[in-house]
């Protein structure tokens, strides 16, 4: 080393670096700094005469991932005080100094004696100083400087978020965005290719592509129908190095399901149904069901049903199950098999949520005939009325004859009715009935007075099917004879104030009959022919009052054929 007569002696560092690329060779390159040199490459100098600082440190690097027997060498320390004498020692310390790193404290040399792993840490800081052996003076003050750990590519790129679960409407446009994949490389981004990942697809062409610099997922063909595949298995990987060859990889799977949208109408298996429904069919009843196909799930499949036209449309009415998807038909009217032995409906089956960019698919409806038959049913004998009323007099005779119900078969059979009347046990018997012909006859004396009015049920059934039974109501209404005489109300005592006036009225006498209005009053007044006739007391008729009640010795006596029946009562006054 040359040095100026100028200049003064300082001692001078020599910092021997050992470097390796990851594909390259390992290289040294030295480098000398002192407190009045700038640095250049190969030991060149230039000399100034300005002092200044004796240690400037660049970078050392090592290899991670070193498997060799030997430690890996790092680099090396010098000072241009060191003559090789050995009077000077190297001093190391810092982060890994005397485990990771040791240093040969005669040569200065650093090597590394562990396998380092740069994604764990990717450098470290160490402390470096030159003592006199002898003094163990520092020669120059203590520097710092870094060990850095070169990158290898030994990271795989990872998905960290997989596998993935995702969705896209069917028939969607080419190229619609599906998912974006992201794949994370441990490796030094800053250093080479290492962390340079490329994206390609392994599994699930042709039906999907990614682009290899951003991840995204999209559908490669047009319309893609779920009915006829709704699930993918895509599997995308992720290569470092740029995709070259030689590059780590790793993989992730995206299962794509493709979500259902309104494409398809609503179908009919069949053009046309028969149904069998019985006559007895009660009136708001369920008789039937229908249902129309629809390939679409969810609210795409939902559907309408409705009768279009046909001859039932009044008889029959269809109504939607919003579980099952079914037309449920049901009866409106009652059903007679003797009367209409078939009817035919026309049902359509449509869509409620309509997609109207695939309109151009439709109609979303679809229509089918249904032929229903009505069954013949052995039904109970069928009353003439729905109720009776009927009228008998009074102290009629037994037997009688009230009035006859009529019931019929109403099947084609047209089989023998037969009739009786429901009694409980307790109660009294006033009325029988012809089994064969319904005549309803008196089997007591009736007496209006007690019970004007009678309610019995007469049942109906068939000789060939006793147990069809049908009931019907009769009432019936005893009516009135005059078979009750009239009555004085009471008994009457009457008092006379001795100065009464000739001609003045001293009581008012009245009378009932338990008989009707019609055999009742008007009624008239007299005095008992079997007694003796008192000169001082009369008795007159008053038209314009009403009866009732008795007396030991005034009688009274209804009008008979004296005048009209409803003619308003009487009342006498006694003078």
């Amino acid at each position: 080393m040359k040095i100026t007569s100028t200049s003064c002696i300082c001692p001078v560092l020599v910092c021997l670096c050992f470097v390796q690329r990851c594909y390259g060779t390992a290289h040294h390159s030295s480098i000398k700094v002192t407190r009045n040199q700038t640095k250049h490459i190969e030991g060149e100098t230039e000399v100034h005469h300005r002092p200044k600082r004796g240690w400037v440190w660049n970078q050392f690097f090592v290899l991670e991932e070193h498997m060799g027997p030997d430690p890996q060498y790092v680099g090396k320390l010098h000072s241009n005080s060191d003559k090789g004498d050995g009077s000077v020692k190297y001093i190391l310390t810092g982060e890994g100094a005397g485990t990771i790193f040791i240093i040969d404290d005669t040569t200065g040399d650093i090597h590394s004696t562990k396998s380092l792993d740069r994604e764990q840490k990717t450098h470290y800081v160490l402390h470096a100083q030159a003592i006199d052996r002898r003094t163990n003076k520092p020669l120059e003050p203590e520097s710092e400087f870094i060990i850095k750990v070169q990158d290898i590519n030994d990271n795989a790129p990872k998905f960290t978020d997989g596998p993935y679960i995702v969705t896209v409407p069917e028939m969607s446009d080419m190229g619609t965005s599906v998912l974006q994949v992201t794949a994370t490389d441990a490796d030094d981004p800053t250093y080479g290719n290492s962390a340079r990942v490329v994206y390609s697809i392994l599994q699930g062409q042709p039906y999907f592509s990614v682009d290899p610099k951003t991840g995204v997922i999209r559908t490669a063909l047009h319309n893609m129908d779920r009915e006829a595949r709704e699930h993918y298995s895509v599997v995308i990987q992720a290569k470092d190095m740029a995709g070259q060859v030689g590059g780590l990889s790793g993989s992730t799977t995206v299962n794509i399901t493709l979500t259902d949208v309104n494409d398809n109408p609503p179908r009919f298996p069949q053009k046309h149904y028969q149904l069998y429904v019985p006559e007895s069919a009660q009136v708001g009843s369920a008789v039937g069901k229908i249902k129309a196909n629809d390939a679409d799930t969810g609210s795409n499949a939902d559907m309408t049903y409705s009768i279009i036209n046909g001859d039932g449309m009044g008889v029959f009415s269809i109504s939607t199950d919003k579980e099952t998807r079914e037309g449920i038909l049901s009866l409106k009217k009652p059903l007679n098999y003797e009367k209409k032995k078939s009817y035919t409906l026309n049902i359509e089956g449509a869509n409620t949520h309509l997609d109207f960019r695939f309109s151009h698919l439709g109609p979303f409806k679809d229509a089918t005939m249904l032929k229903i038959i009505v069954g013949d049913v052995d039904e109970p004998p069928l009353f003439s009325m729905p109720s009776y009323v009927m009228e008998v007099y009074e102290n009629a005779k037994i037997g009688t004859v009230v009035g006859t119900v009529l019931a019929q078969d109403p099947d084609s059979a047209n089989s023998l009715v037969r009739y009786f009347i429901n009694y409980n046990a307790e109660d009294d018997r006033f009325f029988n009935i012809d089994a064969n012909t319904g005549t309803i006859k008196t089997t007591k004396v009736l007496d209006r007075e007690e019970t004007p009015w009678y309610n019995i049920t007469v049942t109906a059934s068939e000789n060939d099917n006793p147990d069809l039974l049908s009931h019907v109501t009769v009432g019936i209404r005893v009516l009135d004879v005059n078979d009750n005489p009239p009555e004085l109300a009471r008994e009457y005592d009457i008092v006379v104030c001795e100065n009464s006036k000739p001609g003045q009225v001293i009581h008012t006498i009245s009378a009932t009959d338990k008989d009707d209005f019609a055999n009742g009053p008007r009624f008239n007044f007299f005095l008992d022919e079997h007694l003796p006739v008192n000169p001082n007391f009369t008795l007159k008729d008053n038209e314009a009052a009403a009866a009732p009640s008795p007396s030991g010795f005034v009688h009274a006596r209804e009008m008979g054929a004296c005048g009209p029946a409803m003619q308003k009562p009487s009342c006498p006054r006694l003078v």
